[in-house]
Order: structure tokens, then sequence, then C-alpha cells
């Protein structure tokens, strides 16, 4: 896994649910009417499609569509002719359930263009949509028609199928073949036209050209540079296939065979690729935006010195975001002014989808008149946002509007992914530093710019055009607030069914929005909640700090860069030796408390590399700890990109209260007996597979309280600041618990079930409350390895 984002579940929600009718009798009609199987009804419903097509016209269609209340204006022919025919046999579309605007017929299903609320699109789509229980209004014409009689029988609503319209997933779309494929055109021409797609002879007006691969080799034929001429989209036959076995039309990107031969050189937007070969890309793409200072890398101006404009104590530098799910948009949006030495001011803008530059709309343009160019930045703003630009920039004030951006709100510094050391001067950094080596090799870790990529590119908000990692502290406050309305409207939800998810929708766009994701989706569970929101919002938080101390690390002025952010992070750092009878403890207490993580089929052991003792000037000193009572030993999980905050300002609680382990015990700071439950969080992907498990003295207070399942109020734990012991299926075996530097326990001992199999929790996990009663002790560096797997040690 490189990626822990659901893309599975990306796809909006469909309401497969339809209301019953009532027949005549007051008894159930469900899946068939009078006695009709679905097979016949199907076959009576391709008839009738035939003679609709057959004896009405486009504009008789449109004019029925226009007379039951279906919007026929901006919709293709073929689109028209799908929704006509699924009106006049099954009735027209009755409301949304969820937001009560129309519901749209696309010739495969029905979806609603309405809206929960100004940050989203109603989501709600659907094979079986709610009918209206009136008569269908048809014009003279159609009534004159020689099709009269067949349309009269479908007007009275007793007499409707109830079941929605067989799927046809090719339906209004118009696709032409070419050269020699595995099937025989007139094999794929039947397939199409049997699953409503049409096949053309020629280019002109199609949807896709499908071709072998082997065409291309080949040279390819009149059909194919006509196609790239006219920007026609060139698949592989497997779209033809996907599209049909998933009842639904597959992106044509990713199967895409000639795009690099195109006049645009069209790629494969991130959001369209496996998320395999996009994180490919992420990582090794460059960040474009590093901050409110940052020149946009595809302008070119920081090559010329350029710098954002600045008046009055405003820089001009936007960038924007609008996730929509509902309406499939998920974009972002630069704007900036840029002065450079002995030219005139120039203006850029940049709107697009992350990894789709192709079809980026974008244009850099020099401005003789500096006023005029403030003020065509100003009308940008109104016009993508709907806010006044002034407000926003000095008062913070802006009110969110339908289908508007939001604003990225900058702090001006630099995104440690762009100001952190790079690849090539990491070992130079570490030789020349005045440190002591295994220091130097540590800080070279958390300064350098891969373990942000890395950390970013896993939680999906690693977009290169938005600078995730230096936002400032009111965007951050907005998505924490955003967060917790989210956990507490879903924890006090009492509506169920499409009303519930509703809920989940416009909370999961809002927060696509604020940090902007590749991926966005809708969340379905809590854990989706504490995987893809809290713990993503508390990575980013993190970032943000280590963007601060990191900085610009390019500086020629810096001999030794390395050395002074050392200075900077206020904790002494010392490298325990080998033969230290505090090394041997933490190695033992690691290694009787640990079980392999589990990837797909693989587990993974660890090795430690490196044990660091440390001593954070944020967190209480060891003498003060040792004055509070139940003081434990504790392994705490975390990604190598949090280690700079926890470092610099000591441990933070969680960020919200989930019923999920991890946040089941609300804001408080989680830690456990056994290594392998920190080793999980510390473990992100088979290709990082280094990483650090912390070991930290927490006081756990006069009063332990012990927990077989998630409390139900958590906040009087967090004012009572209590300590709370959660009992996992394992526990470590208490016979081989041992004490440390006199009175701190060390629960050291082998994994032996527990009597709570039906705990949520693995392993015992103790809650604090109170920062003020953890102290970071010892970082344990470890190389996660595969277990059973054999090297080859041949020589090449």
């Amino acid at each position: 896994m490189t990626r822990k984002q659901k893309v599975g579940q990306s796809k909006a929600h469909e309401g497969e649910q339809s209301p019953k009718k009532k027949a005549k009798n007051g008894e159930d009609q469900n899946d068939s009417t009078n006695g009709k199987s679905e097979d016949n009804i199907a076959k009576e419903y391709e008839e009738f499609c035939k003679a609709i097509e057959e004896h009405l016209s486009v504009e008789q269609m449109r004019e029925i569509l226009d007379m039951n209340d279906e919007d026929s204006s901006s919709a293709s022919d073929g689109v028209v002719t799908a929704k006509c025919q699924d009106v006049l046999f099954f009735g027209p579309l009755d409301k949304c359930p969820l937001c009560s605007s129309n519901l749209e017929f696309d010739g495969k299903r029905c979806s609603c263009k309405g809206f929960y609320s100004e940050w989203s699109g109603c989501t709600f789509k659907t094979r079986n949509p709610p009918r209206k229980e009136e008569p269908l209004k048809l014009p003279d014409s159609v009534l004159n028609s020689s099709v009269a009689e067949l349309l009269k029988k479908h007007q009275d609503p007793s007499r409707r199928p109830c079941q929605g319209a067989p799927i046809k997933p090719l339906a209004g779309i118009v696709v032409s073949l070419s050269g020699r494929l595995s099937r025989t055109h007139q094999y794929w021409k039947m397939e199409i036209e049997k699953h409503g797609g049409k096949v053309s002879s020629s280019v002109k007006g199609i949807t896709c050209l499908v071709v072998s691969p082997a065409e291309r080799e080949r040279g390819g034929s009149t059909k194919l540079a006509d196609a790239l001429e006219a920007g026609i989209p060139v698949v592989r036959e497997d779209w033809l296939l996907d599209s049909i076995e998933k009842q639904e039309p597959q992106p044509m990107e990713a199967y895409d065979v000639v795009s690099d031969l195109s006049v645009e050189g069209n790629g494969i937007p991130w959001d369209k690729q496996d998320p395999s070969e996009e994180a490919l890309v992420s990582i090794s793409a460059e960040l474009k935006l590093y901050g409110k200072r940052g020149v946009y890398k595809d302008t070119r101006m920081q090559e010329r010195g350029g710098q954002i404009f600045e008046k009055d104590g405003i820089l001009y530098n936007c960038a924007f975001s609008l996730c929509d799910v509902g309406r499939g948009l998920n974009e972002y949006c630069i704007m900036q002014l840029i002065t450079v030495p002995d030219s005139n001011l120039h203006s850029y803008y940049k709107k697009g989808k992350v990894g789709d530059d192709a079809n980026a709309e974008e244009r850099l343009e020099e401005w003789e008149n500096v006023e005029n160019a403030i003020k065509e930045f100003v009308r940008l703003f109104v016009e993508l946002t709907g806010n006044e630009f002034e407000p926003w920039e000095r008062e913070k004030k802006f009110e969110k509007k339908r289908l508007y951006f939001y604003p990225i709100d900058m702090d001006d510094g630099m995104d440690v992914r762009h100001g952190g050391l790079g690849l090539r001067q990491l070992g130079v950094a570490a030789a020349h530093s005045s440190l002591e080596p295994k220091i130097a090799y540590f800080m070279k870790i958390l300064c350098s710019q891969e373990i942000y990529k890395y950390a970013t590119m896993e939680i999906g908000l690693d977009s290169p055009d938005l600078p995730t990692g230096m936002l400032s502290d009111l965007h951050l406050e907005r998505c924490e607030e955003v967060l917790l309305q989210f956990a507490e409207a879903v924890k006090s939800m009492k509506e169920t069914g499409q009303k519930a998810e509703a809920v989940w929708s416009d909370y999961s766009q809002r927060w696509s929005t604020l940090l902007h994701s590749t991926r966005p989706f809708v969340f379905r569970d809590y854990q989706d909640i504490a995987d893809h929101g809290a713990a993503a919002f508390e990575t980013v938080r993190d970032i943000n700090v280590a963007s601060r101390l990191v900085g610009d690390m390019f500086g020629s002025t810096l001999d030794d860069p390395l050395s002074d952010r050392y200075k900077k992070l206020g904790c002494s750092v010392s490298a325990l030796e080998k033969d230290f009878d505090d090394y041997k403890m933490i190695v033992k207490y690691l290694d009787t408390t640990y079980e392999p993580v589990r990837v797909g089929d693989t587990d993974y052991g660890v090795s430690v590399e490196n044990i660091f003792s440390v001593e954070p000037n944020a967190c209480p000193s060891l003498d003060e700890i040792k004055k509070l009572p139940n003081k434990v030993l504790l392994w705490c999980g975390t990604r190598s990109s949090n280690m700079l905050r926890h470092l610099q300002k000591g441990f933070l609680p969680s960020v919200c209260s989930l019923p999920v382990p991890g946040y089941m015990f609300g804001k408080a700071i989680v830690c456990s007996d056994a290594a392998a439950e920190a080793a999980k969080y510390g473990f992100t992907s088979v290709e990082r597979p280094e990483g650090f498990l912390v070991l930290a003295v927490a006081s756990l207070g006069d009063q332990i309280i012990e927990v077989k399942s998630p409390p139900e109020d958590t906040k009087s734990l967090e004012e009572k600041k209590l300590g709370v012991k959660g009992l996992g299926k394992k526990k470590t075996d208490e016979s081989e618990h041992f004490m440390w530097k006199d009175d701190i326990k060390v629960p050291c001992g082998r994994l032996i079930p527990s009597e709570h199999r039906d705990s949520p929790l693995e392993y015992n996990e103790y809650a604090v409350y109170d920062p003020k009663q953890t102290r970071i002790r010892f970082l344990v560096e470890v190389k996660y390895e595969e277990m059973g797997a054999e090297l080859d040690t041949t020589e090449p």
C-alpha cells in the first residue's frame, strides 16, 4: 500500500431503493407489474424505445420533456432520446428525496443536481428513482402520431412498471472502431448497440476511437490521425470490456493509447490513474507553490528574480479550492501579481484539476499600469469566490457560496517540502555538520523533504499546486472547527438512511474543500473520519510546525544548516550506545511486546537501527514527572513527519473524540504497553521501511479508570483529567513487569490473551488528558523488514 485513501469508496453513494406503488387492490407492487417478469419488462422496454426513436423526432421528445418539467435545453440529442424514453415508459421523475431538487436521467441512471448546503452538491444517484403519481402530459403532435396508442398505455400511473430502466452503460456514447481488435468489428457493433451505444464509421462527432495498441506501432490509420487532430480520446479495447462489465463508462484517460502523440501532449490526470502510479508521480513532483511569498513555479518568473507584489501590507497571492462530489468538481486555482526586475508587473492565473495541467486554464499577462492590474486581480477574486477581496485579506471575513471557490489561507513562510533538504543535499549537509554523526543523521532525516512528501501522499493531500505544509493558523483553526462539527454531527445524528448519508456527504465535501484532496470521497464511517479526517489534520498541523522550524535550507549563508535547526528545536538529543543498560532495556521491551505488522499477505518485523535519549524543553522535566503518581513507560506511535513538532512543542491530545481506537478516549494523549500498537502508526508503506517509535513516561494520576468499551462521555474524563486504561484483547504478562529509575513501571512482558475478547482494542491503551503528565524520553529508530523473505546476496 502506498496510500491509505479508500479509493474504492470515492464514488458517490447510490440510493437504490424506490418507493413502492400501491396496486388497485391495496397490495404492494415490487419488481413487476401485472404479473410481468423483469425479462418481459426489459424486452417490452427495448421494443418501446425502438418505436419511440423511429416515430418521434428529437424536437417532439424535447417538447414532451419540457411539458413534464424535465429540462432538455442543454442535453445532447442522445441524452434527450434516453430521457424521453425513460419518462414515457416509467413516468415523470419526482423530486430528490434528500434535497427536494429535480432529478435528471442521463441514459444510465438518475442523479440530483441540487445542493445540501453552500459547500456541497447533492450526491444522490439511483437507477430506481421516485416517480410522480400523475398522468403524463403529451403535446398534440404526439397525440396525433402513430405511436399515440402505445403512449396512452403508459399515461396511467397504475399501469407503469415499478422498476427502473434496464441498465445501458453506453447510452449516449458514439464509438468508432479501428484496426484489428480481439473480436470482430461486427461483434463489437452488436455489443455496443445492445448496451445503448452507437457505432460510427467515421470519427466525426464520436465520443471515442477504440483501437488496438498495435495501431500505434504501425504508424496509425487515417482514423487515428483524424482523432488526434480533433482531440478525440483514443482508447484500448479494454475500455469497452470494463465499461460493459462494470455497467458504467470507465474513465477514458485510464485506457489511453496515444495521448502523448497529440499536439497538447495530454497526460492522465492523477484521479484517473492507478493510485500506485499516482503515488510515484506525486513523490517525484516538485512543489509549485510553497507559501504566501512563493512565486508559482509554472510562471518561470522566479528564474528572472520575480517576487510576489506587495502593497499596503497585502501580498497579492491567492490559492483556492473547490470540491463538489455531486457535480464531479475537484479543482484548484492560483492567482498572483509578480514583480520582475527591469520589467512591468505580471499577473498569473491558473485553474484546473490536480495532475491535469494539459487541460488547465492558464494565462500570464504583463501590465504597464499597476492600478489596472490590481483591479483585475480584485475582479477575479470576486468572480471566483463571490466575496470582496480586501475584507478577506485584512479581516479574514468570508462567506462560502455555492459552486464558488474557497481561499486556502497561506502563511508567510516556506513549505518544508520545498525548503527542506533535497536528496542531493542530504549527505553533504550531514558530512559538514558540527553535530555528532548520529545526531546529524537524525536531523538529516527530520529536515529532508522526503518524509513530508510521503506523508502528504499517503493521506491524499499531496497536490503540488497547493502548500499544504504552509497554511495559516486561521486556516488550520477552520479545518479543526469543521472536523469537530463533523464528529459531533454524526454522533448526535437521529436521521437514518438517505438523510444520514446526506449529512456524511455534506461534511465530506466541506473537508475536501478546506484540505484539498487529490482523491476526494464521501466518508462512510467513524474509521474514515479518524483516518482521513482527524489523523490527516494532525499530520498537516505537525508538518506546518516543521515548515516553520526548517524554513529555507537552500540559503548559502548557512554553512551548517543542520546545527542551526538543532538549536531551534529546543531539545537535547543523544545517541545511546548498545552496551548501555537503557539501550538493552528498550530492546528487550520492544522484542517482548512486538508482533508483526501485517499488510495484505505480508508480515513485517522490525530491527532497531538507533536509540536516542531526548530531553525536550517543551515537556515537564523528569524530576517534575517523578513527583506524580502511577508513572509508566509507554509506547507511542507516530509518523516521522510529526516528530519535529513532538520534540519542539511536546505531545498534544487527539483533536477529537470518535468511537474508534486512537480517538475513543476523546481529547487525550494515547499510549500503549505494546510496541506492536505503536508500530502500526509508525509504519506507513512498504516504500517507507524506516520509522520511529516513541517511549514516553506518563503519569496516570491518583485514580485510574479501566474501561472495556469506548466511554460514552469523554468530556467528563477530559475535565477531570483522570487516567484511563482501555483493556485490549491482548495484554502483557504482569509477572514480567519491572521498575525503572526507582518508581517508573515498565509493563514489559510477553503478549498473552486477555479475558476481554470482545474489546475493540487489540492491545491495552492508556489515555492521559494533561500534557504536563507526559514526557518524551526515548526515540527508537526502527526499520520494517519483510518476514520470511530470502535476500539474494549473489555478486552481480
